[in-house]
């Protein structure tokens, strides 16, 4: 059973945006998708995904870009760290960037996403699950 009282806090760049987390992390991946790499500057994105009921922002203001027809991002306004994804094709999902998270250190990944995107001479937890697309949905 989830344990309701666990909290878990993050926030952007600067500081000024700030969010919880209420319940366990259970659920983190690397997403090697071209689109998350340019939204991020980064060669991949780690993502926590939770309920939308179980995270919510505490201050700042965010941004909002919609990145495709599906899909928007969430960014600090003032530094411009992207903090959340959302899909139409998962409404009970929200993704958050784990290198927000204030104890980011405590959550590895679980499994890698759209690594059929993943740039050939990257190496990282070579031992996780590997999906295509997205992470398979469950029932």
């Amino acid at each position: 059973m989830a344990n309701d009282q666990e909290r878990h806090t993050g926030g952007c760049l600067c500081g000024r945006l700030r969010y919880r987390i209420t319940g366990p992390i259970d659920s983190v991946g690397h997403c090697h998708c071209g689109m998350c790499r340019r939204a991020s500057g980064g060669i991949v994105v780690t993502w926590i995904t939770v309920p939308p009921e179980r995270f919510t922002f505490t201050s700042g203001t965010t941004g909002v870009y919609q990145s495709s027809e599906d899909a928007k991002r969430s960014f600090c306004r003032d530094c411009g760290s992207q903090i959340t994804f959302r899909s139409r094709r998962a409404p009970g999902e929200i993704d958050v960037t784990l290198a927000t998270l204030d104890d980011a250190h405590a959550h590895p990944a679980d499994r890698h996403v759209f690594v059929k995107d993943r740039l050939p001479w990257l190496h990282l937890d070579e031992e996780l699950p590997e999906h295509a697309e997205g992470t398979p949905r469950q029932g």
